[in-house]
């Protein structure tokens, strides 16, 4: 089945009001950075999560994968709030004013993130309680409601209280001795009314009880009890059943779900801290305490409890989210995974493994031959981890460079490295600590490569190391060669299922030579040399970037057919975008795919007339960075770490590297670009007014991914 968008939901607000665009004015600067023409990064990222909505109205989509994408946006919108919030609150309790290309200041972007944040969330748990769930317990799968429990079911869950959940609570009553708790960021909480006094003779009228994340949110019935094939229970309905069991000789009036997300972003002095695992290690804790930025509670909560709850946390009512049904959606997110129904879910393939890295085959052998390029997840990731293994294993390498940014608390390629360097070989892994909400996982990884032996750096402090980067050192024929693998993804096993990237594997000298510079930039002292062929952050992307935008410009003035492509996740960067425009105005077409934020707006007349925006939001996730300049023909075409962001130009370490063989540079032409262009099934349309038109495919309907499966992807399995 497809996983096609549907219309905009017409509960979406209408987007606020554009400015108008300044009138041209001979190509001055001022115009083309002008307020007007930027557009706001909060807002936008609330965009995108709108976008994803979407998907999870489309009644095309498989049922079941519906609910996954309503469990992404709240994962979405717990992340925005945590960061984007979080920073807005501290802008404007700061005075910070107005430091954004748009010139909006944080207060105001506040006001309208309020505004649209509570319409989305609305729109989420309609979708949720007026169709999803009913469509769900049509195909057996159901939700039970307290007042559903047939009298088996209420004893196997009386049963489950008492044995599984009772023994690891602990109500707190609140009275001048136990004042709020702390509660944790993103914990599920119940704020509990009282009547009666306690052995203590206390009558504090209010308790607060917090449920263990150890518990899970959602449990499903065994058979002998339930009614339908899959019966589930949320905890939130076991413990609003037996709360009073918490305190014995007392009358709970009612108890209300609520959970608190709090500012979640780490800071730590880098010109201070002399051990930055260590310093990350002690702060690690604390992210579960930062300041609270957003109050969810149950929509029966009555106004006493909310206002005490708001007051308790120095929130207002614009960071107050009511929601009709459970507080935390991200925790359905597992509920299809236990549902054995695959009609209800997109169509299982195997990724496609292409000619030459089949295990049994010498990698070394065919990289020497020619390089080999690899689209995630429509073909496999295991090509990568063999090139590993097949290093590990053989004795003429000598030696094993990678970074890791992002690679999960399990790990094949970790463990591939940490064997490689109990053989003997020389490894050296540059582990960025600093990977938000992963540098727990990357710590763990950095020790016990350390303590096997192996050479392990954090980068550079000040600039998060992004880069994907993984080079083998060989003996060949009494010389040393290069085998270098370079990636616009993550080494992560999970992602390269999910998200769509591009991989690089080649023996080029001139590639690896300007690889082993990087390497040996992060992990030595020295100047940065000059590399033969990679574009780098933070030395010279933004001015290779700037360099070949302008070159666009000449070749569009000297009467030549002028092209840019750009895929991408993220368009932010002033300088860039003001180029675009200048682009765009030398008559050169511009082509942007920008899955998430893009601070352009197109189509302007005189200014960006000349540039289109589509975001493809589909089954997977579009992560792919891949930059084309037609350059009077040569068309050269680059794949890279970097999103056109300021973070990526200039506080990440990130290379861009070009594709050099013929038959590969039209496949990133073809896979990476003209089949998004051709979408008419997943691609939104970016207007003037920085608003997106919905996909409405007419005549051939073109769903780029459903396409590139079709493409790569091996045989359906049996």
């Amino acid at each position: 089945m497809d996983a096609t968008n549907s219309p905009a939901s017409p509960d979406a607000p209408a987007p606020a009001p554009a400015q108008s665009p300044p009138a041209a004015a001979g190509g001055a600067k001022s115009a083309r950075t002008a307020p007007q023409l930027y557009l706001n990064r909060e807002l936008e990222q609330l965009a995108f999560t709108r976008r994803v909505l979407a998907q999870a109205e489309n009644k095309s989509c498989p049922l079941l994968e519906r609910l996954k994408f309503l469990c992404i946006v709240s994962s979405n919108l717990d992340e925005f709030f945590e960061i984007r919030v979080a920073g807005l609150h501290a802008e404007i309790e700061a005075g910070t004013p107005a430091i954004g290309p748009d010139r909006m200041k944080p207060s105001a972007v506040f006001e309208q993130v309020a505004v649209e944040a509570h319409a989305l969330v609305s729109s989420q748990y309609r979708l949720l309680n007026d169709e999803l769930l009913p469509k769900l317990e049509a195909e057996g799968v159901r939700f039970l409601r307290r007042g559903d429990f047939t009298p088996a079911q209420a004893t196997w869950i009386r049963d489950y209280f008492f044995q599984q959940v009772m023994p690891v609570l602990t109500p707190i009553g609140l009275d001048p001795a136990h004042p709020f708790p702390r509660v944790l960021n993103k914990s599920l909480n119940f704020a509990v009314e009282l009547e009666g006094k306690d052995a203590f003779g206390r009558n504090s009228g209010t308790a607060i009880v917090q449920a263990p994340r150890v518990l899970p949110r959602v449990i499903r019935l065994p058979a002998e009890v339930a009614t339908r094939e899959y019966d589930f229970v949320f905890l939130s309905s076991i413990l609003h059943a037996h709360v009073s069991e918490l305190f014995s000789g007392m009358r709970v009036v009612d108890c209300y779900q609520f959970r608190l997300t709090r500012n979640s972003e780490l800071f730590v002095d880098e010109e201070e801290v002399k051990d930055l695992r260590a310093a990350l290690r002690g702060g690690l804790p604390q992210r579960q305490f930062g300041d609270e930025v957003r109050l969810e509670v149950a929509d029966n909560c009555p106004a006493h409890i909310v206002d005490y709850l708001l007051n308790q946390c120095c929130l207002t009512e614009q960071d107050l989210y009511r929601v009709a049904g459970p507080v935390n959606l991200v925790r359905l997110m597992n509920v299809p995974d236990g549902v054995d129904r695959p009609d209800l879910k997109f169509p299982v393939f195997v990724p496609g493994v292409p000619a030459g890295t089949h295990r049994a085959q010498d990698i070394f052998e065919t990289l020497r031959a020619g390089d080999i390029l690899l689209h995630h997840p429509y073909q496999s990731f295991q090509p990568v981890v063999e090139f590993l293994q097949q290093a590990a294993r053989d004795p003429n390498v000598v030696a094993i460079k990678q970074t890791v940014y992002r690679t999960g608390a399990e790990s094949e390629l970790m463990d591939i490295l940490i064997a490689a360097a109990r053989s003997g070989k020389e490894v050296t892994v540059v582990v960025e600590l600093m990977a938000r909400f992963d540098e727990e996982a990357n710590i763990t990884w950095a020790q016990r490569l350390e303590e096997i032996g192996a050479h392990v750096v954090y980068g550079v402090v000040g600039y998060k190391t992004h880069a994907k980067m993984l080079m083998i050192v060989r003996r060949e024929d009494g010389a040393l060669r290069r085998y270098v693998h370079l990636s616009t993804g993550n080494y992560h096993a999970r992602t390269t299922k999910l998200y769509t990237d591009f991989g690089l594997l080649t023996s080029d000298e001139q590639i690896g030579a300007d690889v082993n510079d990087v390497f040996t930039q992060l992990t030595g002292l020295g100047k940065a040399s000059k590399l033969q062929h990679l574009w780098q952050a933070p030395f010279n992307l933004h001015k290779q970037v700037l360099r070949a935008i302008n070159a666009e410009i000449a070749h569009a003035k000297a009467g030549r057919e002028a092209r840019i492509i750009a895929k991408m996740n993220a368009l932010l960067e002033p300088q860039v975008i003001a180029a675009l425009y200048e682009a765009s105005k030398a008559g050169v077409q511009i082509d942007l795919i920008i899955r998430g934020v893009c601070a352009l707006r197109p189509g302007i007349p005189e200014i960006s007339q000349n540039i289109r925006v589509r975001s493809i939001v589909g089954r997977f996730l579009e992560h792919t960075r891949v930059f084309y300049f037609q350059n009077g023909g040569e068309e050269d075409v680059y794949l890279s770490s970097a999103d056109w962001m300021p973070r990526n130009f200039f506080r990440r370490v990130e290379v861009c590297f070009p594709v050099f063989d013929a038959k590969l540079k039209k496949r990133v032409i073809a896979e990476g670009l003209t089949i998004h262009l051709e979408d008419n099934a997943l691609a939104w349309e970016m207007t003037e007014d920085g608003s997106y038109r919905p996909p409405a495919a007419s005549g051939k309907r073109v769903d780029s991914q459903q396409t590139l499966l079709r493409l790569l992807a091996g045989p359906n399995p049996v």
